[in-house]
């Protein structure tokens, strides 16, 4: 579907050498800062303390933020889970105060100002299980990171499968840069969204590679460059739909979504935007210089071969 047709070739391959040398400077910087700064990493990676309230009537998650924000708390969560009146409480350990104690005197503020709840159940989850999470979030990351590597390598010639790896990657670090960088917290949900960008940026990626598969067989007289070129001019319309509406989408969980969701989305919104960018200008340029021709997108026929002739 398309709203509107761009009938004029637009060049993005004449700024491709200076947009790939700021891809560079983005990746070098956000693995420095991966490196020196590390991730501020949520509780379910680091260890801490899990109540389950149960409140009479539907409650206001924000009443009880506000009330665990007197207790000096910072990095904790607040969410429902199954109703409503149930409410889960993730809490980071303090020096010098126990699961228990910690549990207790966050229950007693929040019973003084709602006196119908219970507290449900109260535990602590350690370091070792943080560490158990770290390493299966990786392992789900390097797992599909193979699976899409494995995925372009049948699907396409060396180069674009090479290109489009090394695009997807390029995504993937740049989201971890920024969390590193301005230290925003990462937790389950983020990994879940850099998994989700991954799939997504790289179904970006294999839409432009395929024109520019059918193009090259097409368009028989010209230049790499120029093919790319009308390729990419060619699904901009859906790419400005689709990401334009999958975009308002996460930005609406960005503004409105609450504590919950917020790095979630903003993992989302990078990388879209950058998603976006990376078929475009890496993936696609990245294919340019490595020479992707017409004769890799065909075949060669053997001179024996009685179909050649047939045809």
């Amino acid at each position: 579907m398309e709203f509107f047709r761009i009938h004029r070739t637009i060049h993005f391959m004449r700024h491709a050498l200076v947009l790939n040398i700021a891809s560079v400077i983005m990746f070098v910087l956000a693995v420095f800062f991966i490196i020196t700064r590390g991730f501020h990493l949520s509780i379910e990676f680091t260890g801490g303390t899990v109540m389950e309230v149960h409140y009479a009537q539907t409650t206001q998650l924000e009443d009880v933020r506000k009330v665990i924000d007197t207790l000096g708390y910072r990095d904790y969560q607040v969410q429902n889970f199954g109703t409503s009146q149930d409410v889960i409480i993730r809490l980071p350990l303090r020096a010098k105060e126990t699961s228990s104690q910690q549990s207790q005197v966050v229950f007693n503020a929040l019973k003084a100002q709602t006196p119908q709840m219970e507290l449900r159940s109260v535990e602590f989850v350690g370091p070792q299980v943080g560490r158990e999470l770290v390493h299966n979030g990786l392992m789900a990351l390097l797992c599909v990171v193979i699976g899409i590597m494995i995925y372009l390598a049948f699907r396409f010639e060396w180069k674009f499968a090479v290109s489009g790896v090394v695009a997807n990657l390029h995504d993937v670090v740049i989201i971890l840069g920024f969390f590193a960088f301005f230290q925003w917290e990462f937790s389950l949900s983020v990994l879940a969204g850099v998994l989700a960008v991954l799939g997504y940026s790289v179904n970006e990626s294999v839409i432009i590679m395929d024109r520019i598969r059918e193009n090259f067989r097409k368009q028989r007289k010209a230049s790499t460059r120029e093919i790319i070129n009308s390729s990419i001019t060619q699904t901009i319309s859906r790419t400005i739909i689709t990401h334009g509406s999958t975009q308002m989408m996460v930005l609406s969980m960005l503004f409105f979504g609450g504590p919950s969701l917020h790095y979630f989305a903003l993992a989302l919104t990078i990388g879209i935007c950058f998603g976006i960018y990376s078929s475009v200008f890496v993936a696609a340029a990245l294919a340019m210089w490595m020479g992707v021709k017409r004769e890799d997108m065909i075949k060669k026929v053997r001179k024996d071969d009685p179909q050649a002739e047939i045809a």
